[in-house]
């Protein structure tokens, strides 16, 4: 009986091991076949829904056994925020962040392996002719460039900043704020990373020559006001930033752009938040790949969050605060993967349902794959799937389960820029050189800064940091200066301008967990059932 026990197991293990080969040529040989618009489009993508879910679940794992260790309480389950914010000595090793992005837009390299650039002079007097020390004169240099800033700053932009490939823009350590005319364009390039900066208040900007790399200048007409402008580009990753109040949309990836995450960012105070896809006749964005995660949706926003046209969008663990028409919404067939979210619906009867089909009728759009796979609905809210719920685009996305959207307070807990003002953000010397070495850096926890000494020549592109300077704050967080919330404390009247307080507007954003229980209550049946198999 016992010889043919495992007589039988070892049959059963074959089935399934041939089985599995078998899904997996079958795989290969689907993926290999698929025909790809653009080269940096991923073959397989539900093989990388699939890597972002066992991250997340993995972090969020490792969190609760530190928990039941007694251990470091740094980390939140968040896989970005994991990967580089417990590291107290982070501001030596800036670049570790581009190992860091999770999604379509994890190859992302950003400025890394190139100098380090220093913004000292807020201003943008000439967009043909920038002066060193300015941020556009860095975002043209040829070659990659991580670009960090030297103390807190408003950048009022006069026309549209054109960032040029392999750029950082990595606002950590500082307050910065970006506004004015055009405001940021990603057009025709590739691996940028935009981290930690407020961006809002973008206006049109008219007809203009801009520098776009030392050599060239182009012929710019009239801006749409959007915050961030993502056209015919690749490798892109937009993290922990704060976008409100602009003319357009927040976010537009468009024009046949793909391998592109949106994580961390927190958006309030807007109509039309994010446009995934340009055209419904613009079929080049049928190769367009996008992960939207962990971002909080706030106060006062309309719709297109995101709204997508043909490609594949992974919308995963983000926090939906209510809206004014819809949450997310399409057109041309996209696909759609929805997991993990929470979705407050507004009180609205009329706009309880999360999603939106466009210019098409019911008998097409029933054929588009629009999936909702763990997602929390709250107060009425209702997400209206479409095409076949368990079809190839979502096989080996199924195979390993997305986090609970219980665990939404957790993961966006710090949603938005995780910087506070410092009082004091050090002296600098030689403000137009463009960058220099920062010396006798704040403690984490003071309020001071430190000194920039040893200025790069004019025309370089930037000199060397080594531990600059960290915000100011009480020095108990994982980030120094990291509000409780991730948002600006203290800030009230540090800049006015227009009549507009840009410290007091963002300390309106503090928000209080819609559940503040449920992470807690998770956490402890974790405990618990882990204990139970430790101890049994």
């Amino acid at each position: 009986m016992l010889r043919i026990t495992w007589s039988c197991i070892v049959l059963v293990c074959c089935s399934f091991t041939l089985h599995a080969l078998n899904l997996n040529a079958t795989s290969s040989s689907s993926s290999s076949s698929k025909i790809l618009v653009h080269p940096h489009q991923h073959p397989d993508p539900q093989a990388v829904v699939h890597d972002v879910n066992r991250r997340v679940n993995e972090s969020v794992t490792r969190r609760q056994l530190l928990v039941v260790q007694v251990r470091d309480q740094c980390l939140t389950g968040n896989p970005i925020d994991d990967c580089w914010r417990c590291d107290p000595n982070w501001e030596s090793n800036r670049e570790h962040l581009a190992d860091c992005a999770i999604g379509f837009g994890r190859e992302a390299l950003g400025g890394r392996g190139g100098n380090v650039y220093v913004v000292t002079d807020p201003s943008d007097p000439d967009p043909e002719n920038p002066p060193p020390g300015t941020l556009r004169y860095g975002v043209v240099q040829a070659g990659p460039l991580w670009i960090i800033f030297s103390g807190n700053m408003v950048i009022k932009l006069r026309y549209e900043l054109l960032i040029s490939s392999f750029k950082t823009i990595d606002g950590r350590g500082a307050n910065v704020h970006i506004t004015g005319l055009g405001c940021l364009i990603i057009y025709d390039v590739t691996n940028i990373i935009i981290h930690n900066v407020h961006i809002h208040h973008c206006k049109p900007s008219g007809n203009a020559k801009i520098r776009i790399s030392p050599t060239q200048v182009t012929e710019r007409g009239r801006s749409d006001g959007d915050g961030i402008s993502v056209l015919a580009s690749s490798k892109i990753w937009i993290d922990h930033c704060f976008l409100s109040y602009c003319t357009d949309g927040l976010i537009d990836v468009t024009e046949g752009s793909t391998a592109v995450t949106l994580s961390n960012n927190m958006f309030t105070n807007h109509d039309k938040v994010m446009l995934l896809g340009h055209s419904d006749d613009f079929t080049a964005d049928s190769g367009m790949q996008v992960t939207v995660a962990f971002n909080h949706f706030g106060d006062d926003l309309k719709e297109r969050m995101p709204r997508c046209r043909f490609g594949y969008f992974h919308v995963v663990n983000n926090d939906y605060t209510q809206w004014g028409m819809y949450a997310v919404g399409g057109s041309s067939h996209p696909t759609i993967n929805s997991q993990g979210n929470r979705y407050l619906a507004p009180q609205d009867n009329n706009n309880k349902e999360v999603t939106k089909r466009m210019d098409t009728d019911e008998s097409e759009w029933r054929k588009w794959n629009w999936r909702s796979e763990g997602d929390l609905m709250v107060n009425g809210a209702f997400f209206v799937t479409s095409g076949a719920d368990m079809s190839p685009q979502y096989a080996e996305a199924s195979s390993m389960s997305p986090l609970s959207a219980s665990y939404i307070d957790q993961l966006t807990a710090t949603a938005g820029v995780l910087v506070e003002q410092r009082s004091d953000a050090g002296t600098v010397t030689n403000p137009s050189s463009g960058g220099g070495i920062v010396t006798n850096p704040a403690a984490p926890g003071s309020s001071g800064g430190g000194v920039v000494t040893n200025p790069a020549a004019p025309g370089s592109k930037g000199g060397t940091v080594t531990n600059p300077v960290s915000s100011g704050g009480d020095g108990s967080s994982c980030y120094p200066g990291q509000g409780s919330t991730g948002t600006i404390t203290g800030t009230s009247g540090w800049y006015t301008d227009n009549g507009i307080d840009y410290g007091s507007i963002y300390n309106s954003e503090a928000r209080t967990p819609l559940v503040p229980m449920t992470s807690v209550i998770l956490s402890v049946i974790a405990i618990v059932a882990f204990l139970h198999r430790t101890c049994s």
